[in-house]
């Protein structure tokens, strides 16, 4: 070795190999996210992209049905004096309808993508939930916090 002492040396050989060790140990610590042999892995950026873009949907959805919530309410407390006109008990009803499916559809999505992201930390992030087959990434990256695979979501809606 030229101009290395032994202990240098010995020094530089463990501090690579502790090198590989941490990049292997953070290798495995990443979620594996099953793809389509047509289609390439996933990068460790792809994963943090999709990862930040469900958290910031969890916070616009959060807003959202906080929102929804408040309009809801404000609507059910306004309505309770209306008269027994059947037209206004009518448009009542209406609107107090449209705005509860608004905080159910929501709640459901706020649900999903809470979901999707938990799946993403626990390693079954793009496993098809009925036949364990990979949902495809180019799905994932479309639609972050579907569960199914092209085929089994088809299957789903013919019944």
């Amino acid at each position: 070795m030229h101009g290395v002492s032994a202990g240098t040396a010995t020094a530089g050989a463990a501090a690579r190999t502790t090198g590989r060790a941490a990049r292997a140990a953070a290798v495995r610590e990443l979620p594996v996210v099953p793809v389509h042999d047509s289609e390439e892995a996933w990068t460790p950026a792809e994963l943090d992209e999709v990862r930040v873009e469900l958290q910031l949907e969890i916070d616009r959805l959060s807003a959202e049905l906080a929102e929804a919530s408040s309009s809801f309410s404000a609507l059910v407390r306004s309505g309770e004096g209306a008269g027994d006109d059947q037209v206004d008990h009518g448009a009542t009803t209406a609107g107090r309808e449209h705005e509860m499916t608004i905080v159910n559809n929501a709640r459901e999505l706020l649900e999903q993508t809470q979901r999707a992201l938990v799946r993403l930390g626990s390693g079954v992030y793009g496993v098809c939930e009925s036949c364990d087959g990979p949902v495809g990434k180019a799905r994932l990256q479309a639609f972050p916090r579907v569960t199914l695979c092209v085929r089994c979501k088809s299957r789903g809606e013919r019944r």
